[in-house]
Formats: structure tokens, C-alpha cells, sequence
């Protein structure tokens, strides 16, 4: 089993001074790593918000969570996480996702494929990012991008490029992360393109043990390497959370004994969410988990004891 981590999803402060001073505040609590979302609505553009981050901090690692491959040709998004690897002298992780939130599309003008179109081409980027990570040149013609003697410029500083993380609620997707990614991302599934009911009903912990068992198949050896990671819905640390889950659980289309089964949601005790992440290990293989920047404070006692054990 891999050892814990804990990153933070920070996207939308309200200043540049607020921003450097929590990304600071994430480093010196003992998470490992700052995430920003690929969106078009309130939060940051994600590739100048990592490259505020990684200046302002200095062991504290920067990732997307994830860039949607329809926002940017991969050959521009390759020099870019490059550039950003190498001045960071290898804090990069590099999350790509096939694109999901239907509203940005809309606002955007971007024709949305049908998901197994995007998948592929998100696939076929990584392939040639890839590429353009190495110190040779480049020739690729695919379905989706041609691209012709080109070399990557600057080299990054981690070889081969920053880890890939590639996620997701469905089996194809997560058949392919497995073969192809470093970091995968067990998800619930957002193929409506919104977080809805059937979002939360696809969060149920059923579905995250065929998500696992799913990647395990398709991963096969290289199982043992990949680290796997789960993005959570939201974190409450109280010692009385029944009457809670009572009241919530309806809402989202679920009861609260099946709301408890959802490894999206920590709550309980410092002692309790300890206890599910553990479980969560050992029965879905996540070591990898990332809550919102809400939550640093209530779930920095649990970075403490967990991390890296």
C-alpha cells in the first residue's frame, strides 16, 4: 500500500495576498500538494495560480485537478507544464481529463463530444505530450492532432515529465488511466455533466470497489504503482454526525446508512475519519486524498497523524 497524502483544492481566493498566504499555511500543515480545477466560471486559470503557488512555497506540490483537453492544444500545454516542472525543480503533477461540465462547453462555444470521442482524445494528448517530454522529436498524425518534427521545449526537470493523473467514475476511462497514468483517480460518475443525484447515487461504496477492481484488472503488474487518489465531496469533523447524515441523506436521493458508505464523505471524530481512511486504503487502495480549501484547518490533525504512515 502506498503511504498517505492529503492535497488541497484551492481555486478561488479572493486576492493574491490571501492566496500565497494559504498555500503557505498547506505547506506548513503537511499537505503534500495545491490542486486548481480547469473551469470557466469563478476560479482561477489554473497554470498561473500553480506557478503563484510553487513560488510562494517551497516544498509544496502543484497540480491540475483536472485541465480539460478541449481548453488547449497538448503542444501548448506540454511547454507549459515543462517550463513549470522544470522551474520548480520537479513539483509538477499533471492531471488531464476528458472534459465533463457540460456549462463550460455551452459558455464556451466547444462542440461536446460524445464522452468516448473525448476520451480519446485525451488519450491520444498524453501520447503526444509524452512525446514532447523527451529529447526527441516529435511526429504524430492521429485522429485528433498532427503534429510534425517538433521537439519539446524547455526538457522538464522530472524525466519523462510530470506524473500523469487521469480519473474518473466510469470503466473505460479508468481502464485507461490504468494503463496509462502514474496517479488514478477514483471518481464518481459525472457522465450527466453536472453534479446531480445520479452523481451522488454513483458515489455509493459499491461502486468505488468495482471502480478499483476495474483499474486492478487493467493495470495488471503495474498495479502495485499506481497511486491512487479520490477527491472527496466534503469534510466534517464532529463526534455527532448521525443526526446529520438523517438530514442530508434525503436530499441527494440516498439513505443516511447508504450515505455512510460514501468514501467521498469523511465525517466523524479526528479518531473516526482516521479510522475510514484506513479503510478506505485497504478495501478501494486510495492513499491519495484531496479535500477543499474549507477544510485545511478541521483535517490538519488527521495530515499529521496520517501522513506518510
Amino acid at each position: 500500500m502506498h503511504p498517505f497524502r492529503f492535497g488541497v483544492q484551492y481555486e478561488n481566493p479572493a486576492t493574491g495576498r490571501e492566496y500565497r498566504e494559504t498555500v503557505r499555511k498547506i505547506e506548513s500543515l503537511g499537505y503534500s500538494t495545491v490542486f486548481c480545477a480547469d473551469h470557466f466560471q469563478g476560479q482561477w486559470a489554473p497554470t498561473v495560480a500553480l506557478t503563484i503557488a510553487a513560488e510562494a512555497t517551497e516544498h509544496l506540490k502543484v497540480a491540475s485537478l483536472v485541465y480539460d483537453v478541449d481548453y488547449r492544444h497538448p503542444l501548448v500545454l506540454a511547454k507549459e507544464m515543462a517550463t513549470l516542472d522544470l522551474a520548480t525543480e520537479g513539483r509538477v503533477e499533471f492531471g488531464i481529463g476528458a472534459g465533463w461540465m457540460t456549462s463550460d462547453y455551452q459558455q464556451a462555444g466547444i462542440t461536446y463530444d460524445r464522452p468516448g470521442l473525448r476520451i480519446e482524445r485525451m488519450l491520444e494528448a498524453v501520447t503526444v505530450m509524452r512525446g514532447l517530454w523527451s529529447d526527441e522529436p516529435v511526429n504524430h498524425a492521429g485522429p485528433n492532432y498532427t503534429i510534425t518534427a517538433a521537439t519539446g521545449s524547455p526538457t522538464p526537470h522530472t524525466p519523462g515529465g510530470p506524473p500523469v493523473i487521469i480519473g474518473g467514475g466510469g470503466k473505460r476511462v479508468l481502464t485507461a488511466a490504468a494503463q496509462v497514468a502514474d496517479i488514478v483517480g477514483l471518481n464518481a460518475s459525472l457522465h450527466e455533466g453536472e453534479m446531480g443525484l445520479e452523481a451522488v447515487r454513483s458515489a455509493l461504496g459499491d461502486r468505488f470497489l468495482e471502480r478499483r477492481n476495474w483499474v486492478e484488472a487493467a493495470a495488471g503488474a503495474r498495479f502495485g504503482d499506481l497511486e491512487l487518489q479520490m477527491n472527496t465531496f466534503m469534510v466534517i469533523v464532529d463526534d455527532q454526525v448521525d443526526e446529520l447524515f438523517e438530514t442530508m441523506a434525503p436530499g441527494f436521493g440516498v439513505t443516511a446508512e447508504e450515505a455512510k458508505t460514501i468514501p467521498m464523505v469523511l465525517a466523524g471524530s479526528i479518531n473516526s475519519i482516521c479510522e475510514q481512511l484506513h479503510h478506505h486504503r485497504e478495501v478501494y487502495g486510495t492513499s491519495y486524498f484531496v479535500i477543499h480549501d474549507s477544510e485545511i484547518d478541521a483535517m490538519a490533525p488527521v495530515v499529521a497523524r496520517l501522513t506518510r504512515t
